[in-house]
């Protein structure tokens, strides 16, 4: 049994150091497209001059509707008062956004937390990977994750709902069981570890055609 607990417990650390290679990847990512763009404001400026000095008011126009539509795939989504929080919401947030997932999210987080920086992007992270995949089995215009967090005087209340396909799930250990096969989902077995370990609250329910994760940790 010592041994076995000790195979799942390598097992796990291995997924985490892979989850956490993959969440600060992304947000590298974002953070090179930004500054990208930001280098390459001067040019836009000076083409937009051009194109105006001709009066092609069309190709302005044309071109600011070009620039819009690549701003959208780097601009900050959501903005929470906690830096880690923003990073990797943002990165998965703008992910989703590129699988035509509709999002809707509202969160307010104190900027210094006890929980650590590693612990949230995992929660994070998690959920929202574990939200993307549910959405993706369904039709682009049924798939929707909506966010919402709040601080809720000395703990901080995370919620995560996403449409999923029909049907409600069945719940084995306080847990749904994953859809990524046998030997998958450590990301959900971490995330309940580090709730258990702050000694607070997690809590998961299906309903037909929607799934929701809701948490509570320190400030």
């Amino acid at each position: 049994m010592f041994i076995l607990s000790k195979m799942i417990d390598r097992r796990i650390a291995a997924y985490q150091k892979d989850l956490i290679g993959a969440h600060f990847a992304e947000v590298e990512n974002m953070h090179n497209q930004m500054r990208g763009w930001r280098h390459d404001f001067a040019n836009h400026i000076q083409v937009m001059k051009s194109l105006a000095s001709s009066s092609d008011i069309e190709a302005v126009a044309r071109y600011l509707d070009e620039l819009d539509a690549d701003l959208r795939t780097v601009d900050a989504i959501i903005k929470t008062g906690n830096k880690m929080a923003d990073a990797i919401l943002n990165s998965k947030l703008s992910l989703a956004r590129s699988k035509n997932i509709s999002i809707a999210a509202d969160a307010h987080i104190a900027i210094e937390l006890k929980t650590s920086p590693l612990d949230l992007c995992i929660i994070i992270g998690n959920l929202m990977d574990n939200a993307i995949e549910a959405c993706l089995a369904l039709p682009e215009g049924m798939r929707v994750i909506r966010i919402y967090m709040e601080m809720k005087n000395t703990q901080l209340y995370m919620s995560f709902t996403n449409t999923a396909a029909p049907g409600k799930k069945r719940k084995s250990g306080g847990r749904f069981a994953s859809t990524k096969g046998a030997g998958r989902g450590f990301g959900l077995v971490r995330v309940d570890h580090i709730v258990e370990r702050h000694n607070r609250y997690i809590s998961r329910n299906s309903e037909d055609g929607a799934y929701t994760t809701e948490v509570l940790l320190p400030q």
